[in-house]
């Protein structure tokens, strides 16, 4: 006999409103009141929401202007005494640091600094270093300005303020200009930032502050500068807005939790250069570039008592909305973005590694050549290490960090390699050879755990070997041969083979379940020279030549293949490529000629509610 439970189902729990991981995460921006002066604002912001202020700036010359928020209306207020624009500020609308900064031609250096007592602003001590573009954290009274741009170029100073002084004290690990930075005098996190005006890199480093040093932690999720910032702790707050490759204006929002960064609810427009201040539950972003008005107010909608956490998979019905809700994991619309060059433009190399810590070698960089050069990639930039010992092109790096990855076979001055290669992190040495030597096969996986398969040898090869961490074991063979075939891993019972030439250019791809490869779901598009990265579940498939070269991408989601955003440039002869499906990278390659080109792919994803939908 059926119990009132198994006729009525399971209960659903109410809400008054939807779930959420933080109370961060229940934030959202919305209009606020126009300035009454439009303009580039950068760090010249304190206070919080609704008591902010905003003082100095650019429109078309710098400026002195200083202007209250009551949650409504900006009111202007008595101006600073040397107008400027990149200075670092900060405090509360009533007590206020501006400090350095860029002043107007025939001013004093931009070691000017002034303090406001919520009516007027006046002229104190001058810091010890002339610096703009750079970021300060604290009180009136109690306060740090680091990074910015120096008559010798990027800085990583620090300069501490004791209410009347400055003092030097601790380097920050990256000199950079218009990062950015929230929390107090002894203990503040400083993150984003650029090599200087003009420069298209950008950092995601983020470093942590004791009183005494920096030290590096957790990468922002998208490298920006120009921002705007506010926490109320060095443990909790956000990162609004921005610049980002190539030199585009972001609404993008990240929140820290103390640990990582999280991306949430995006402003309404993107800007560069604006005023941002206050908590990370009430704060504000003003002005910006190009000498706008406008004003974004930051609110939370949960308190500490009051959330509700998130949980996968949950099922509810929320009653604010009148709607039922599942929580899913949702993936975002994914986009190529520009990195920086190589410092030797090639194609055919090896590629290992993560977006943010990758590595590329080997490679054809001139007639004929087999090259044995080295780089590690950390998210903005490259850096020449170590050579390999053996000089190699056309084969496949394997290894899923900066620690430790192989160069496995290829093609050198003398034809063909078995010859294997294992970088530890600090050096190069040759280990097991592959049974069959061979160059364009593919594969991946981990340094101690990898899959390589297909290439050419002395003709097309299906021949399929796993890696142990010690020695190449024969496994079961691709259903057909493929030349210059692409292809993704992350251990030896999970490979995805796709494109090649079989002898024809063709779009057949095959799965491999650590024992056997069985033929799924075609590529839209055929093609040879191909790059991949990621599992049988989730892959990439990018560029290459069919028969010229390619910006195609392709998206694999365990049964089929979709079509999504090109890369910037078609590239082809191979590349470097590393990463997961999600969040990849592509170094140099034939786009025609030999390319330094770097660009990173990043395809957003997160635990979402759902509205539940019935057809």
């Amino acid at each position: 006999m059926s119990t009132y439970k198994e006729i009525k189902g399971f209960k659903v729990q109410t809400l008054a409103s939807d779930t959420a991981a933080s109370v961060i995460a229940t934030g959202s921006w919305a209009s606020g009141g126009a300035l009454n002066t439009g303009r580039r604002v950068y760090d010249g912001a304190a206070g919080t929401l609704p008591a902010g202020l905003v003082f100095g700036g650019y429109t078309t010359a710098r400026v002195a202007v200083t202007e209250t928020y009551n949650g409504t209306s900006w009111t202007e207020v008595a101006d600073l005494n040397t107008a400027k624009f990149l200075q670092g500020g900060n405090g509360t609308q009533t007590a206020a640091l501006s400090s350095f900064g860029d002043p107007p031609s025939g001013a004093p250096a931009g070691t000017n600094t002034e303090t406001w007592n919520g009516s007027s602003w006046t002229e104190v001590a001058e810091g010890n270093s002339t610096r703009k573009g750079l970021a300060a954290t604290g009180s009136s009274t109690a306060a740090i300005a680091f990074a910015g741009e120096a008559p010798g170029g990027d800085s990583a100073l620090t300069e501490s303020w004791n209410g009347s002084a400055w003092t030097e004290t601790g380097d920050l690990n990256q000199a950079r200009y218009v990062m950015s930075g929230f929390g107090t005098s002894t203990a503040s996190l400083g993150f984003g930032g650029q090599p200087g005006p003009g420069s298209t890199a950008f950092f995601a480093l983020t470093e942590s502050w004791n009183g005494s040093a920096w030290t590096e932690v957790a990468d922002l999720n998208t490298g920006r500068s120009s921002g705007g910032a506010a926490g109320e702790v060095y443990t909790l707050g956000i990162y609004f807005g921005g610049l980002t490759p190539p030199n585009s204006k972001s609404a993008k929002t990240e929140a820290w939790d103390g640990t990582a960064w999280t991306e949430v609810s995006d402003l309404a427009t993107p800007v560069e250069n604006l005023g941002g201040h206050g908590t990370s539950s009430a704060a504000f972003a003003a002005g910006g570039d190009p000498q706008i008005t406008a004003t974004e107010e930051w609110t939370t909608t949960a308190t500490p008592t009051t959330l509700q956490k998130i949980n996968l998979g949950q099922v509810y019905f929320n009653s604010g909305s009148n709607a039922f809700k599942v929580t899913q994991i949702v993936t975002g619309t994914g986009t190529w973005a520009s990195g920086g060059n190589m410092n030797v433009a090639t194609y055919g190399n090896y590629g290992a590694g993560t977006q943010t810590a990758g590595a590329e070698y080997g490679g054809n960089a001139g007639p004929g050549q087999s090259n044995t050069t080295h780089e590690q990639y950390n998210g903005s930039s490259w850096t020449e290490t170590t050579d390999m010992s053996t000089g190699r092109r056309e084969g496949i790096g394997v290894g899923l960090t900066q620690a430790g990855y192989l160069a496995v076979g290829g093609e050198g001055p003398g034809g063909n390699l078995s010859v294997v290669e294992s970088w530890n992190g600090s050096a190069w040495s040759e280990i097991a050879e592959l049974n069959t030597d061979r160059r364009r096969l593919n594969g991946g996986g981990g340094f101690t755990a990898g899959l390589v398969f297909g290439g050419y040898s002395t003709s097309i090869s299906a021949n399929t070997e796993t890696w142990n961490g010690s020695a190449w074991t024969e496994v079961s063979d691709l259903n057909a041969g493929r030349d210059a075939i692409g292809g993704g891993s992350i251990s030896t019972t999970n490979g995805l083979a796709f494109g090649g030439q079989a002898p024809a250019t063709t779009a057949a791809t095959e799965s491999y379940d650590g024992t056997s490869w069985t033929e799924v779901s075609d590529l839209n598009t055929a093609r040879y020279g191909i790059a991949g990265t990621g599992s049988n579940t989730a892959a990439l498939a990018y560029g290459v030549s069919a028969p010229s070269p390619l910006a195609i991408v392709e998206s694999w989601n365990g049964s089929s293949w979709s079509e999504v955003n090109d890369m910037a440039t078609g590239r082809g002869s191979g590349f470097a490529a590393g990463g997961t499906s999600l969040l990849a990278f592509a170094a140099g390659g034939w786009a025609p000629g030999r390319s330094a080109a770097t660009e990173e792919w990043t395809q957003p994803q997160a635990q979402q509610n759902q509205t539940i939908t019935v057809s």
